[in-house]
């Protein structure tokens, strides 16, 4: 109890927001809205109050779990913090540059609520990434879920209001949209790049003095 209240004590909304739009960017809520459109042109169902509820649930289930996962693997967070940003930057050439390095290998058919909506769409490589390397540049928890919550819930009306977003954003908007998120979260993998990388050095070359 004694750390939950401390932790809540290192809440301050600049850095939810921060967390916010690097979870924002991963999770990539507006490019998300093309593929929505052709679940919908492709008559496959899905609801989007349980899109919401299962992203939330499997990415605060993440947060909490991901870490001790690692250290059952003898993965230092510092470490997979490199390989997370390398990974976000990758994301963000894809969504600059329009090319596709990380293959679709969704299932087709039935409801998508679960597949591909929730995973590996909203709570998936990119997503799970990002909440841990959030927590290795020393997000406070509360800061994080913050950020989650916020997420889930532009998650359900984005899946609720898509066909008016459309329409309001038009195509031309959502591609400009997404190239905008795209150079953020290409300059935010550079910076936790660089200072976790410094760290994993310091690991085997400590600083003297």
């Amino acid at each position: 109890m004694e750390r939950i209240l401390h932790d809540l004590s290192l809440f301050d909304f600049k850095s939810a927001f921060s967390a916010f739009m690097v979870l924002f960017v991963s999770i990539d809520i507006i490019g998300a809205i093309p593929i929505v459109l052709s679940l919908k042109d492709k008559k496959q169902p899905y609801s989007p109050n349980r899109v919401a509820i299962y992203t939330l649930i499997m990415l605060l289930a993440f947060l909490f779990v991901g870490e001790p996962m690692l250290n059952f693997f003898s993965v230092d967070i510092n470490s997979f913090a490199v390989a997370g940003a390398i990974v976000l930057f990758v994301l963000a050439v894809e969504m600059l540059f329009g090319v596709q390095v990380f293959k679709d290998d969704t299932a087709s058919g039935g409801s998508a609520t679960m597949v591909p909506l929730v995973f590996p769409l909203f709570a998936g490589a990119a997503s799970f990434t990002a909440l841990l390397t959030l927590r290795t540049a020393g997000y406070a928890y509360s800061n994080i879920v913050f950020a989650i919550f916020i997420n889930a819930i532009l998650i359900w009306l984005m899946l609720r209001f898509v066909v008016i977003l459309e329409r309001w954003l038009g195509k031309s908007g959502i591609y400009v949209l997404r190239k905008f998120f795209g150079v953020i979260l290409l300059a935010l993998s550079i910076k936790f790049f660089i200072d976790n990388l410094l760290k994993v050095i310091e690991m085997f070359y400590p600083l003297e003095g």
